[in-house]
């Protein structure tokens, strides 16, 4: 039996979806533990590219169960619409279950998240604006009693606590935004209709997990996001809602911490992120121009642009310190096949003060001005190499500069999207 993390090492986006698809080969489960339809996984096989946003990872291999534990937050025409389109591409999805305990993304969800982010004008925090931090608002709030995914299973039960839901919500719709409010059944219908598609996959996932831990499964965890969205220990408030980082995983999951073997952060061979929030490396210039170019680096979800920068030593290393780190996966490194040179972020400068840590006063993180080192390019394509000795040793030094500063091995180097473009120098 083993049980795997894998964590986003930045501020998303870094490409776990590959990493886990690649750790699916394996495990006899797959657990995606936070987080919503806001997050966007691709996985490329055989040429053909698939982009999941709810369904873990593992879904392409069919001999693996995979679920979407406790912790997610499900937006059920979303799910129902990831699943049709992998239905009709040939993926049975038969390996697929659902917690009844995930709280369910509801319309009012994404309808009061589109209208708070619009209201804060120039303060906006970057939201994907799919209803998750209103839904995770609701599961603390816990009265009126939010919709679970129990509850897409009786259509009494649905309407019942979407009715206690609008008494509430219809106030705050008329009253603080001048909206229309919203009608019951009309909301009832709106969600019902996915409930078929749905309904089959969704049983006890804790139990199911527990069952699975005592027959020796190898057990993966997938993450959302990245460590630094996470809503303790991310930029605040340029966070999520819930927890990407490993100990997420034992709260979305119900997993205890002592039964986790292994913990991958995964980080790109350089830095990005998504909308509003400090980003010290960031390349406000024609090289981020190129990277984000390279790299394709748009959102999987909403296809913003990213930001893009030299990676973030720094943070490397705090994300490896919050998660526990045994072993990064370095991801994308193909990205900086052409660049002369290559910068790192050993430190950060602020006020003076030369700082190796992230400070995690986020006012102070915003004046950092990144101390690099500056490393030779290797000007060759890496697409083809599939063993690390293979590499340049311009290469390997950079690899060996981004240990030496995250404090972590890295075990898993991706030179390009398909499955077969990976070198791995440890099992993981």
């Amino acid at each position: 039996m083993s049980v795997k993390v894998v964590v986003g090492a930045q501020w998303g986006d870094e490409g776990k979806g590959k990493v886990t698809d690649l750790l699916a080969e394996q495990a006899d489960v797959v657990v995606r533990y936070q987080g919503g339809n806001n997050a966007g996984h691709t996985v490329v096989v055989g040429g053909d590219e698939y982009k999941l946003h709810l369904i873990p990872s593992g879904i392409l291999h069919p001999d693996t169960l995979c679920i979407m534990a406790d912790g997610t937050v499900i937006d059920p025409e979303g799910l129902a619409s990831e699943l049709e389109g992998l239905l009709a591409r040939g993926i049975s999805c038969d390996n697929l279950r659902v917690s009844g305990n995930a709280h369910v993304i509801m319309p009012y969800h994404r309808l009061l998240d589109e209208l708070q982010e619009t209201a804060r004008g120039a303060g906006s925090i970057g939201t994907t604006r799919c209803g998750i931090g209103p839904v995770y608002t609701d599961k603390t709030a816990r009265k009126p009693l939010p919709v679970r995914m129990w509850d897409l299973l009786d259509k009494d039960a649905l309407r019942e606590r979407v009715e206690g839901q609008l008494a509430q919500k219809n106030i705050i719709l008329q009253a603080l935004y001048d909206a229309e409010p919203l009608e019951l059944e009309a909301v009832v219908e709106q969600v019902w209709q996915h409930a078929e598609t749905i309904s089959d996959h969704i049983c006890d996932t804790r139990a199911l997990l527990y069952e699975k831990l005592e027959a020796g499964a190898d057990i993966v965890l997938e993450g959302a996001q990245g460590t630094f969205l996470d809503l303790d220990y991310g930029t605040y408030p340029f966070v999520t809602s819930s927890h990407p980082i490993a100990g997420g995983a034992c709260l979305g999951t119900g997993i205890g911490p002592t039964m986790i073997d292994a913990v991958v952060i995964v980080t790109k061979a350089y830095s990005t992120r998504v909308g509003a929030g400090p980003f010290p490396t960031e390349l406000d210039s024609e090289i981020g121009d190129l990277i984000r170019d390279r790299g394709q680096e748009y959102g999987t979800t909403t296809g913003r642009p990213r930001r893009c920068g030299w990676l973030d030593g720094v943070a490397l290393r705090a994300s490896a310190r919050i998660n526990g780190a045994t072993v990064i996966a370095l991801m994308l490194l193909d990205v900086l096949d052409i660049f002369e040179t290559i910068n790192i972020c050993t430190a950060y400068e602020i006020g003076g003060k030369n700082y190796s840590m992230m400070p995690a006063n986020v006012e102070l993180l915003s004046e950092a001005k990144p101390v690099f080192e500056e490393m030779p390019g290797w000007g060759c394509d890496l697409g083809a190499t599939t063993d690390y000795d293979d590499l340049p040793q311009v290469t390997r030094d950079y690899i060996s500069l981004i240990e030496e500063v995250a404090g972590t091995p890295v075990g898993l180097i991706s030179v390009g999207p398909s499955r077969a473009q990976t070198i791995r120098r440890a099992e993981i």
